[in-house]
Order: structure tokens, then sequence, then C-alpha cells
């Protein structure tokens, strides 16, 4: 197995963010383990997302789910479609074991969600915990820790 570089890592998760904003949600989707989650607290600092509540806490099947509404035809509530954009700071490598090919980074970022005349933005930190399998980095946990997470939103209709 060879060892992912610090800049690939980083490269992974700025490539990961554009096939969100390009709408490539498919292509997304294969960066997720079979045993991967998205998770989106609804607590500062919150360590459980079984034994408390969530913005969003989706396997990757709710994540197919939510993936095939986004493209299906008489999914009203999208037509016109959001459009995202993320803004990402440089991400950080927390951990990195390269013999286990297991790394965590974390990511300031600011996104922007619109549809119509309609605009959100959301401040944050994404969390990604990444795997090697054959030897690709993949997706173990996304955790996507937003500043006012405690808040009343609106839908969130896309991903951060």
């Amino acid at each position: 197995m060879s060892a992912f570089t610090d800049a690939q890592l980083m490269a992974f998760v700025y490539a990961e963010a554009r096939m969100l904003d390009e709408q490539r949600f498919e292509d997304w989707l294969a960066l997720f383990t079979e045993d991967a989650y998205y998770w989106m607290p609804l607590a500062p600092g919150q360590q459980d997302p079984k034994l408390h509540s969530s913005l969003m806490h989706e396997d990757k099947l709710l994540l197919r789910v939510r993936v095939e509404r986004l493209a299906g035809a008489r999914t009203f509530s999208q037509q016109p479609r959001s459009r995202s954009h993320h803004l990402l700071q440089q991400p950080t490598v927390e951990q990195a074991d390269r013999e286990t090919g297991r790394y965590t980074l974390r990511t300031a970022f600011h996104y922007v969600e619109t549809r119509q005349d309609r605009q959100a933005l959301y401040a944050g930190w994404a969390t990604h915990e990444l795997v090697t399998q054959e030897g690709q980095l993949r997706i173990r946990l996304k955790r996507v820790d937003l500043v006012n997470c405690d808040a009343a939103f609106e839908n969130i209709n896309l991903f951060m």
C-alpha cells in the first residue's frame, strides 16, 4: 500500500467540494465506503450521533436516496435546482497513519446554498475520516460542524 502525501489528502478534500458544487453527486457518492456516514451534529461538541439528535446522520443508503431524489425529474422542490458554492480554508491533516491508510483532515469552510431568490450562508468545519481502499482514498466519515448548529434552519437541500 502506498501512503498518501499531505498534498494528496488536501487535494482530495478540494476535489470533493468541487464535485458537490458541480452537482456531480454520483461521483461524490462513489467517494464513500459502504459503511460510511455523513454526520451533521445538532449541538456544539456532540460526540455521539446515536444517543443524541443530529441535523443529519446518514449512512450510504440514505445518501443514495437523497442523490436519487436530487436527480429525479419529479422532485418539484428542486425545480429550479438548488446550487452551492464551497469556500474552503486549506485543510489540515490532523492524523495520518500511513501504515494502515487512515487519515483525518479538518477544514474550515463557508458554504452558500441558493435557489431562485433565496440564499443561505453556513459556516463551520468539516472533518473527513479517510481510509485507503484498493489504493484509493475513500470517506468513512464526513462530519460537518456548523458554527450555529443549534439554530433553527430552513431546509438544507444539498450537501456541505
